[in-house]
């Protein structure tokens, strides 16, 4: 059912930081920030040959990022992204056998303009997991 590995996504405490980090000591390509209200983030993409690594920073108060930074300062793994071909279909695979999918189970248009749904990562060994439709 999961398809490509899209990217690992991983949260920061200072946006501009961790790019130049990425960009400047590891000399990788780095997009601009982008805004994403919907899911309470700013995301940077490091464009990688193989995959992303999608950098996360709060963005407003209520930004389940910030949760997590509250509990981990200094940033860290936040969740890995799996490509499916049907997100509806994924999600109603999973629920039939015992997986919880976070929020309404509704999806969510993501960074890359796809649907995308998170899992709970206590079906996953600690690992949240998204699932994001790979041609919406």
């Amino acid at each position: 059912m999961i398809g490509r590995f899209n990217h690992v996504a991983i949260a920061v405490p200072d946006l501009e930081v961790a790019v130049a980090k990425y960009r400047d000591v590891l000399g990788a390509k780095v997009s601009p920030p982008q805004d994403e209200p919907d899911h309470g983030v700013t995301v940077v993409f490091i464009e990688l040959p193989n995959t992303k690594v999608e950098l996360l920073h709060p963005l407003g108060e209520k930004s389940p990022i910030q949760a997590f930074l509250d509990k981990n300062p200094g940033g860290g793994i936040h969740h890995v992204c799996y490509e499916v071909d049907d997100i509806y279909a994924a999600r109603d695979r999973l629920q039939s056998q015992g997986a919880r999918v976070l929020g309404s189970g509704d999806p969510k248009i993501g960074a890359h303009g796809n649907p995308v749904l998170f899992l709970h990562p206590k079906d996953f060994f600690g690992t949240l997991v998204e699932l994001e439709q790979a041609h919406a």
